[in-house]
């Protein structure tokens, strides 16, 4: 195939990942706690179209990963107890089936047994690594920015914020939530701060977003108009070059 045609296959390859992540931060803008992504591209030169009078060198463009942007997003005034943001860096520690997995969604609840849990029932940890346990014959629920919760004047528990040193080591794995690579241990979020009846909104700027989906969808038209136009002139060549002396 001509080295033109291969590197603007590779390239509109991207621009299709592009136009996806694109298109899940403008569904995920009213996610709670939901940080935006963008697609992080390498140039790959392990892979050449072979020419003997074309360039030595050839480069491909390749997804690398995945970007996010883990900026504070705007806080929600929702008036619940057990709605929970973060103000600073940090997240909220869930005890899940799979694991110990992170998050910047603080809408929480209780189950029957009084623990605070998820949507899903994944229970929130305390800073001591357990579950937090609320007595539900008790009164009123108060947590302040520190994350000491009390009921009837007595404290209980403490939410858990953990930090890491490096955030983009996270792996996402579904339901706004991440998991730590192997041999990462969370730290203590010193500077976090907890605020009660509030959520954290998403960080995805819609007009940001849509300006980027449109540019993504203009270079795939140029990428393809040059695809067409290489592919014209080859065939032109041929023609040439078949037609009899």
């Amino acid at each position: 195939m001509d080295n033109a045609m291969m590197i603007g296959l590779t390239r509109q390859l991207t621009l299709r990942r592009a136009m996806d992540v694109t298109a899940n931060n403008i569904a995920n803008v009213s996610t709670t706690g939901f940080k935006a992504e963008s697609q992080l591209l390498e140039a790959n030169n392990a892979t050449r179209a072979r020419s003997e009078d074309g360039p030595p060198r050839l480069a491909y463009v390749d997804e690398w990963g995945m970007g996010r942007n883990f900026a504070q997003g705007d806080l929600a005034r929702t008036g619940r107890p057990l709605d929970l943001a973060l103000e600073g860096d940090g997240f909220f520690a869930l005890e899940t089936e799979a694991g110990e997995r992170y998050t910047r969604d603080g809408r929480f609840s209780l189950d029957a047994e009084g623990a605070i849990v998820a949507s899903d029932g994944s229970r929130l940890m305390s800073d001591g690594g357990g579950p937090i346990f609320l007595d539900l014959e008790a009164g009123p629920v108060e947590i302040v920015s520190t994350g000491d919760i009390t009921q009837n004047g007595q404290i209980v528990g403490r939410v858990g914020v953990v930090a890491f040193e490096d955030n983009g080591a996270l792996s996402k794995t579904g339901e706004n939530r991440y998991v730590a690579p192997d041999g990462a241990q969370p730290l203590d979020a010193l500077e976090a701060q907890i605020r009660q009846g509030f959520t954290e909104s998403s960080n995805v700027k819609p007009i940001q977003e849509i300006t980027t989906m449109l540019e993504v969808s203009r270079t795939y038209a140029s990428v393809t108009r040059m695809i067409q136009q290489t592919d014209e002139l080859s065939r032109k060549a041929i023609e040439r070059l078949g037609r009899p002396a």
